[in-house]
C-alpha cells in the first residue's frame, strides 16, 4: 500500500470517525437536555438511541481497519495480531446489520399500507450481513496466507542450516 492510498484511507477514516462523534453528541445532548424539535415522540427517541448504537458499530469498524492499515504500512498484516483487528470489523458490520433490523422493526408499524418498505429494509439488513460473510472469507485468506508465511519462515529456517 503506498503513501498516498494509506494516507488518503486515513484521512478519510479520521472525518468518519470525528462526524460519528459528532452525530452521537448531538443525538445524546438532544435526549438528555429534553430540547426535541420533535416533541420527543416514542419512535423518534427509539431511532435516535438505534443512531447512536449504530454509530458504535461505525466507530468500532473504523479504528479496526484504522490499525490494519498501520499493520500494512508496517508490514506486519500477515501475523495473528491482525485476526483481532478482522474479528473487530466482522463484529461491527454484525452489529450494523442488528442495528439495520433495530430500525426496521420500529419503522414497521409506519408502513402498513406500504408493507414492501419493510422487505426491502429487511433485504438490506440481510445484505449488511452479506457484507460480514465477505470479510469473513476474507479472513480465511489471511489464515492461509500467515500459515504460508509461517511454512516459509520454518522452510528458510531449516535451509539456512543446511546451507
Amino acid at each position: 500500500m503506498g503513501k498516498l492510498a494509506a494516507g488518503a484511507l486515513r484521512a478519510v477514516l479520521l472525518v468518519v470517525l470525528v462526524g460519528t462523534v459528532l452525530v452521537q453528541a448531538l443525538m445524546v445532548w438532544t435526549l438528555v437536555s429534553g430540547r426535541d424539535p420533535e416533541d420527543g415522540s416514542l419512535p423518534l427517541t427509539a431511532l435516535r438511541v438505534i443512531t447512536i448504537l449504530g454509530m458504535v458499530s461505525v466507530q468500532v469498524a473504523v479504528v479496526c481497519v484504522g490499525r490494519l492499515v498501520t499493520m500494512v504500512r508496517r508490514g506486519t498484516v500477515f501475523s495473528h495480531a491482525a485476526f483481532r483487528y478482522v474479528d473487530g470489523v466482522i463484529g461491527a458490520i454484525v452489529a450494523a446489520a442488528l442495528v439495520w433490523f433495530a430500525v426496521t422493526v420500529v419503522n414497521a408499524p409506519g408502513q402498513r399500507e406500504d408493507p414492501g418498505v419493510t422487505v426491502i429494509m429487511g433485504g438490506v439488513g440481510v445484505a449488511i450481513l452479506g457484507v460480514a460473510l465477505v470479510v469473513y472469507v476474507l479472513r480465511m485468506l489471511l489464515a492461509q496466507a500467515v500459515a504460508r508465511d509461517a511454512e516459509a519462515s520454518q522452510l528458510q529456517a531449516e535451509l539456512a542450516e543446511v546451507i
